[in-house]
């Protein structure tokens, strides 16, 4: 599954555009478009509790959003040939073969989704989730991975990182006597590790297409397939049965994800992407305690559930902290090379943009 920070990381070097009087309001747009995430968890959750499956409900959240990203790009020849021409590059190695599988990642955490949030609650997945990303920001942000220059582990990124462990304890503290919900709890946090690395994959699938909308499918084929497949098997071995909802909106949660990330695009280039990655973060927060707080049987709102949301916050903002530059002169060479292929483009051609 594709994310928001997948775009927003393409396109980071821009600076905002956004006059002084207009950023409140992009702020507050940034924050309603942020809630967009804990509104699809809330849809993959219900449906998986009302299928009993949470691995059928990631397939069908995986493949609404497929179907409508393939609506929009083979009416169009450029993106339909691009698309097409994913698999040849993939066997010639154009470029190194685990970007072409980045949509892995989503495809956990639309599972983890589909499993967890009936017992946990969107409040509680989401902080877990989000946690897990600051902490693989982190690492991610001092090796070098989707980022032209390693960043050094300075006192306020660490900070960040042992403040979104605490934010995950405190979230899940109310279900410590409870193991297999504490098990369920590890399944967002382990989402969000590995989702710093989805935008770099994704981000280098956007330049070799010359098409972030192609990279977005790519992702979604990657993900319904994967989980497809494992579907398939566990219904050879008899243990899963496949069923549709008769609930329109249980339909909804891959197109949700979609217009968060068609949402995040645009706001990007008004804010910024350390404005825009602390106010859709703090959307998803708010977001989440909200839907637990107003949607009965959701999920149970806890004080040290806000007190989990803050503190994840409060560990975003800390570790975007910019820190000491590392010279890797190697990576940046590599960074600045054309993709040397048949029908690929300069690295800097595709930028961010949903085309």
């Amino acid at each position: 599954m594709s994310t928001a920070a997948d775009t927003a990381h393409d396109v980071h070097s821009r600076p905002p555009v956004a006059a002084p009087a207009a950023v409140g309001l992009f702020v507050v747009l940034t924050v309603l478009a942020g809630m967009l995430g804990p509104m699809q968890s809330a849809v993959n959750g219900r449906l998986g509790a009302h299928l009993g499956d949470g691995h059928l409900a990631s397939i069908i959240s995986f493949g609404s959003g497929l179907t409508l990203m393939l609506l929009i790009i083979l009416p169009v020849r450029r993106t339909r040939e691009a698309f097409f021409g994913l698999p040849g590059h993939l066997r010639r190695g154009t470029i190194p073969w685990p970007n072409f599988f980045a949509g892995l990642c989503g495809a956990v955490i639309v599972l983890s989704e589909g499993i967890s949030v009936g017992a946990l609650g969107v409040a509680t997945f989401q902080t877990s989730l989000i946690s897990g990303m600051v902490i693989s920001g982190v690492v991610c942000d001092r090796l070098g991975i989707g980022v032209e220059f390693k960043q050094a582990l300075s006192v306020f990124r660490v900070l960040g990182a042992l403040l979104a462990i605490v934010a995950t304890i405190l979230v899940v503290s109310p279900n410590f006597e409870l193991p297999h919900a504490l098990g369920l709890a590890v399944l967002p946090f382990v989402g969000g590790l590995l989702a710093g690395w989805q935008p770099a994959g994704n981000s280098n699938i956007g330049r070799l297409a010359d098409s972030m909308l192609v990279s977005i499918t790519w992702n979604f084929v990657i993900g319904f397939t994967f989980l497809t497949l494992a579907f398939l098997i566990r219904m050879a071995t008899g243990h899963a049965e496949f069923s549709l909802p008769g609930v329109w909106w249980m339909y909804l949660g891959g197109p949700l994800g979609l217009l968060s990330i068609a949402l995040m695009a645009l706001l990007v280039r008004r804010l910024g992407l350390l404005l825009l990655a602390l106010a859709s973060t703090a959307g998803q927060l708010v977001g989440s305690i909200l839907i637990d707080s107003l949607i009965p049987g959701m999920g149970i709102v806890h004080t040290v559930t806000v007190l989990g949301a803050l503190v994840a916050l409060l560990a975003s903002g800390v570790a975007m902290i910019p820190s000491r530059r590392i010279a890797d002169a190697g990576a940046v060479r590599d960074s600045a090379k054309p993709i040397d292929a048949q029908g690929a483009v300069d690295a800097g051609a595709a930028g961010g943009d949903l085309r």
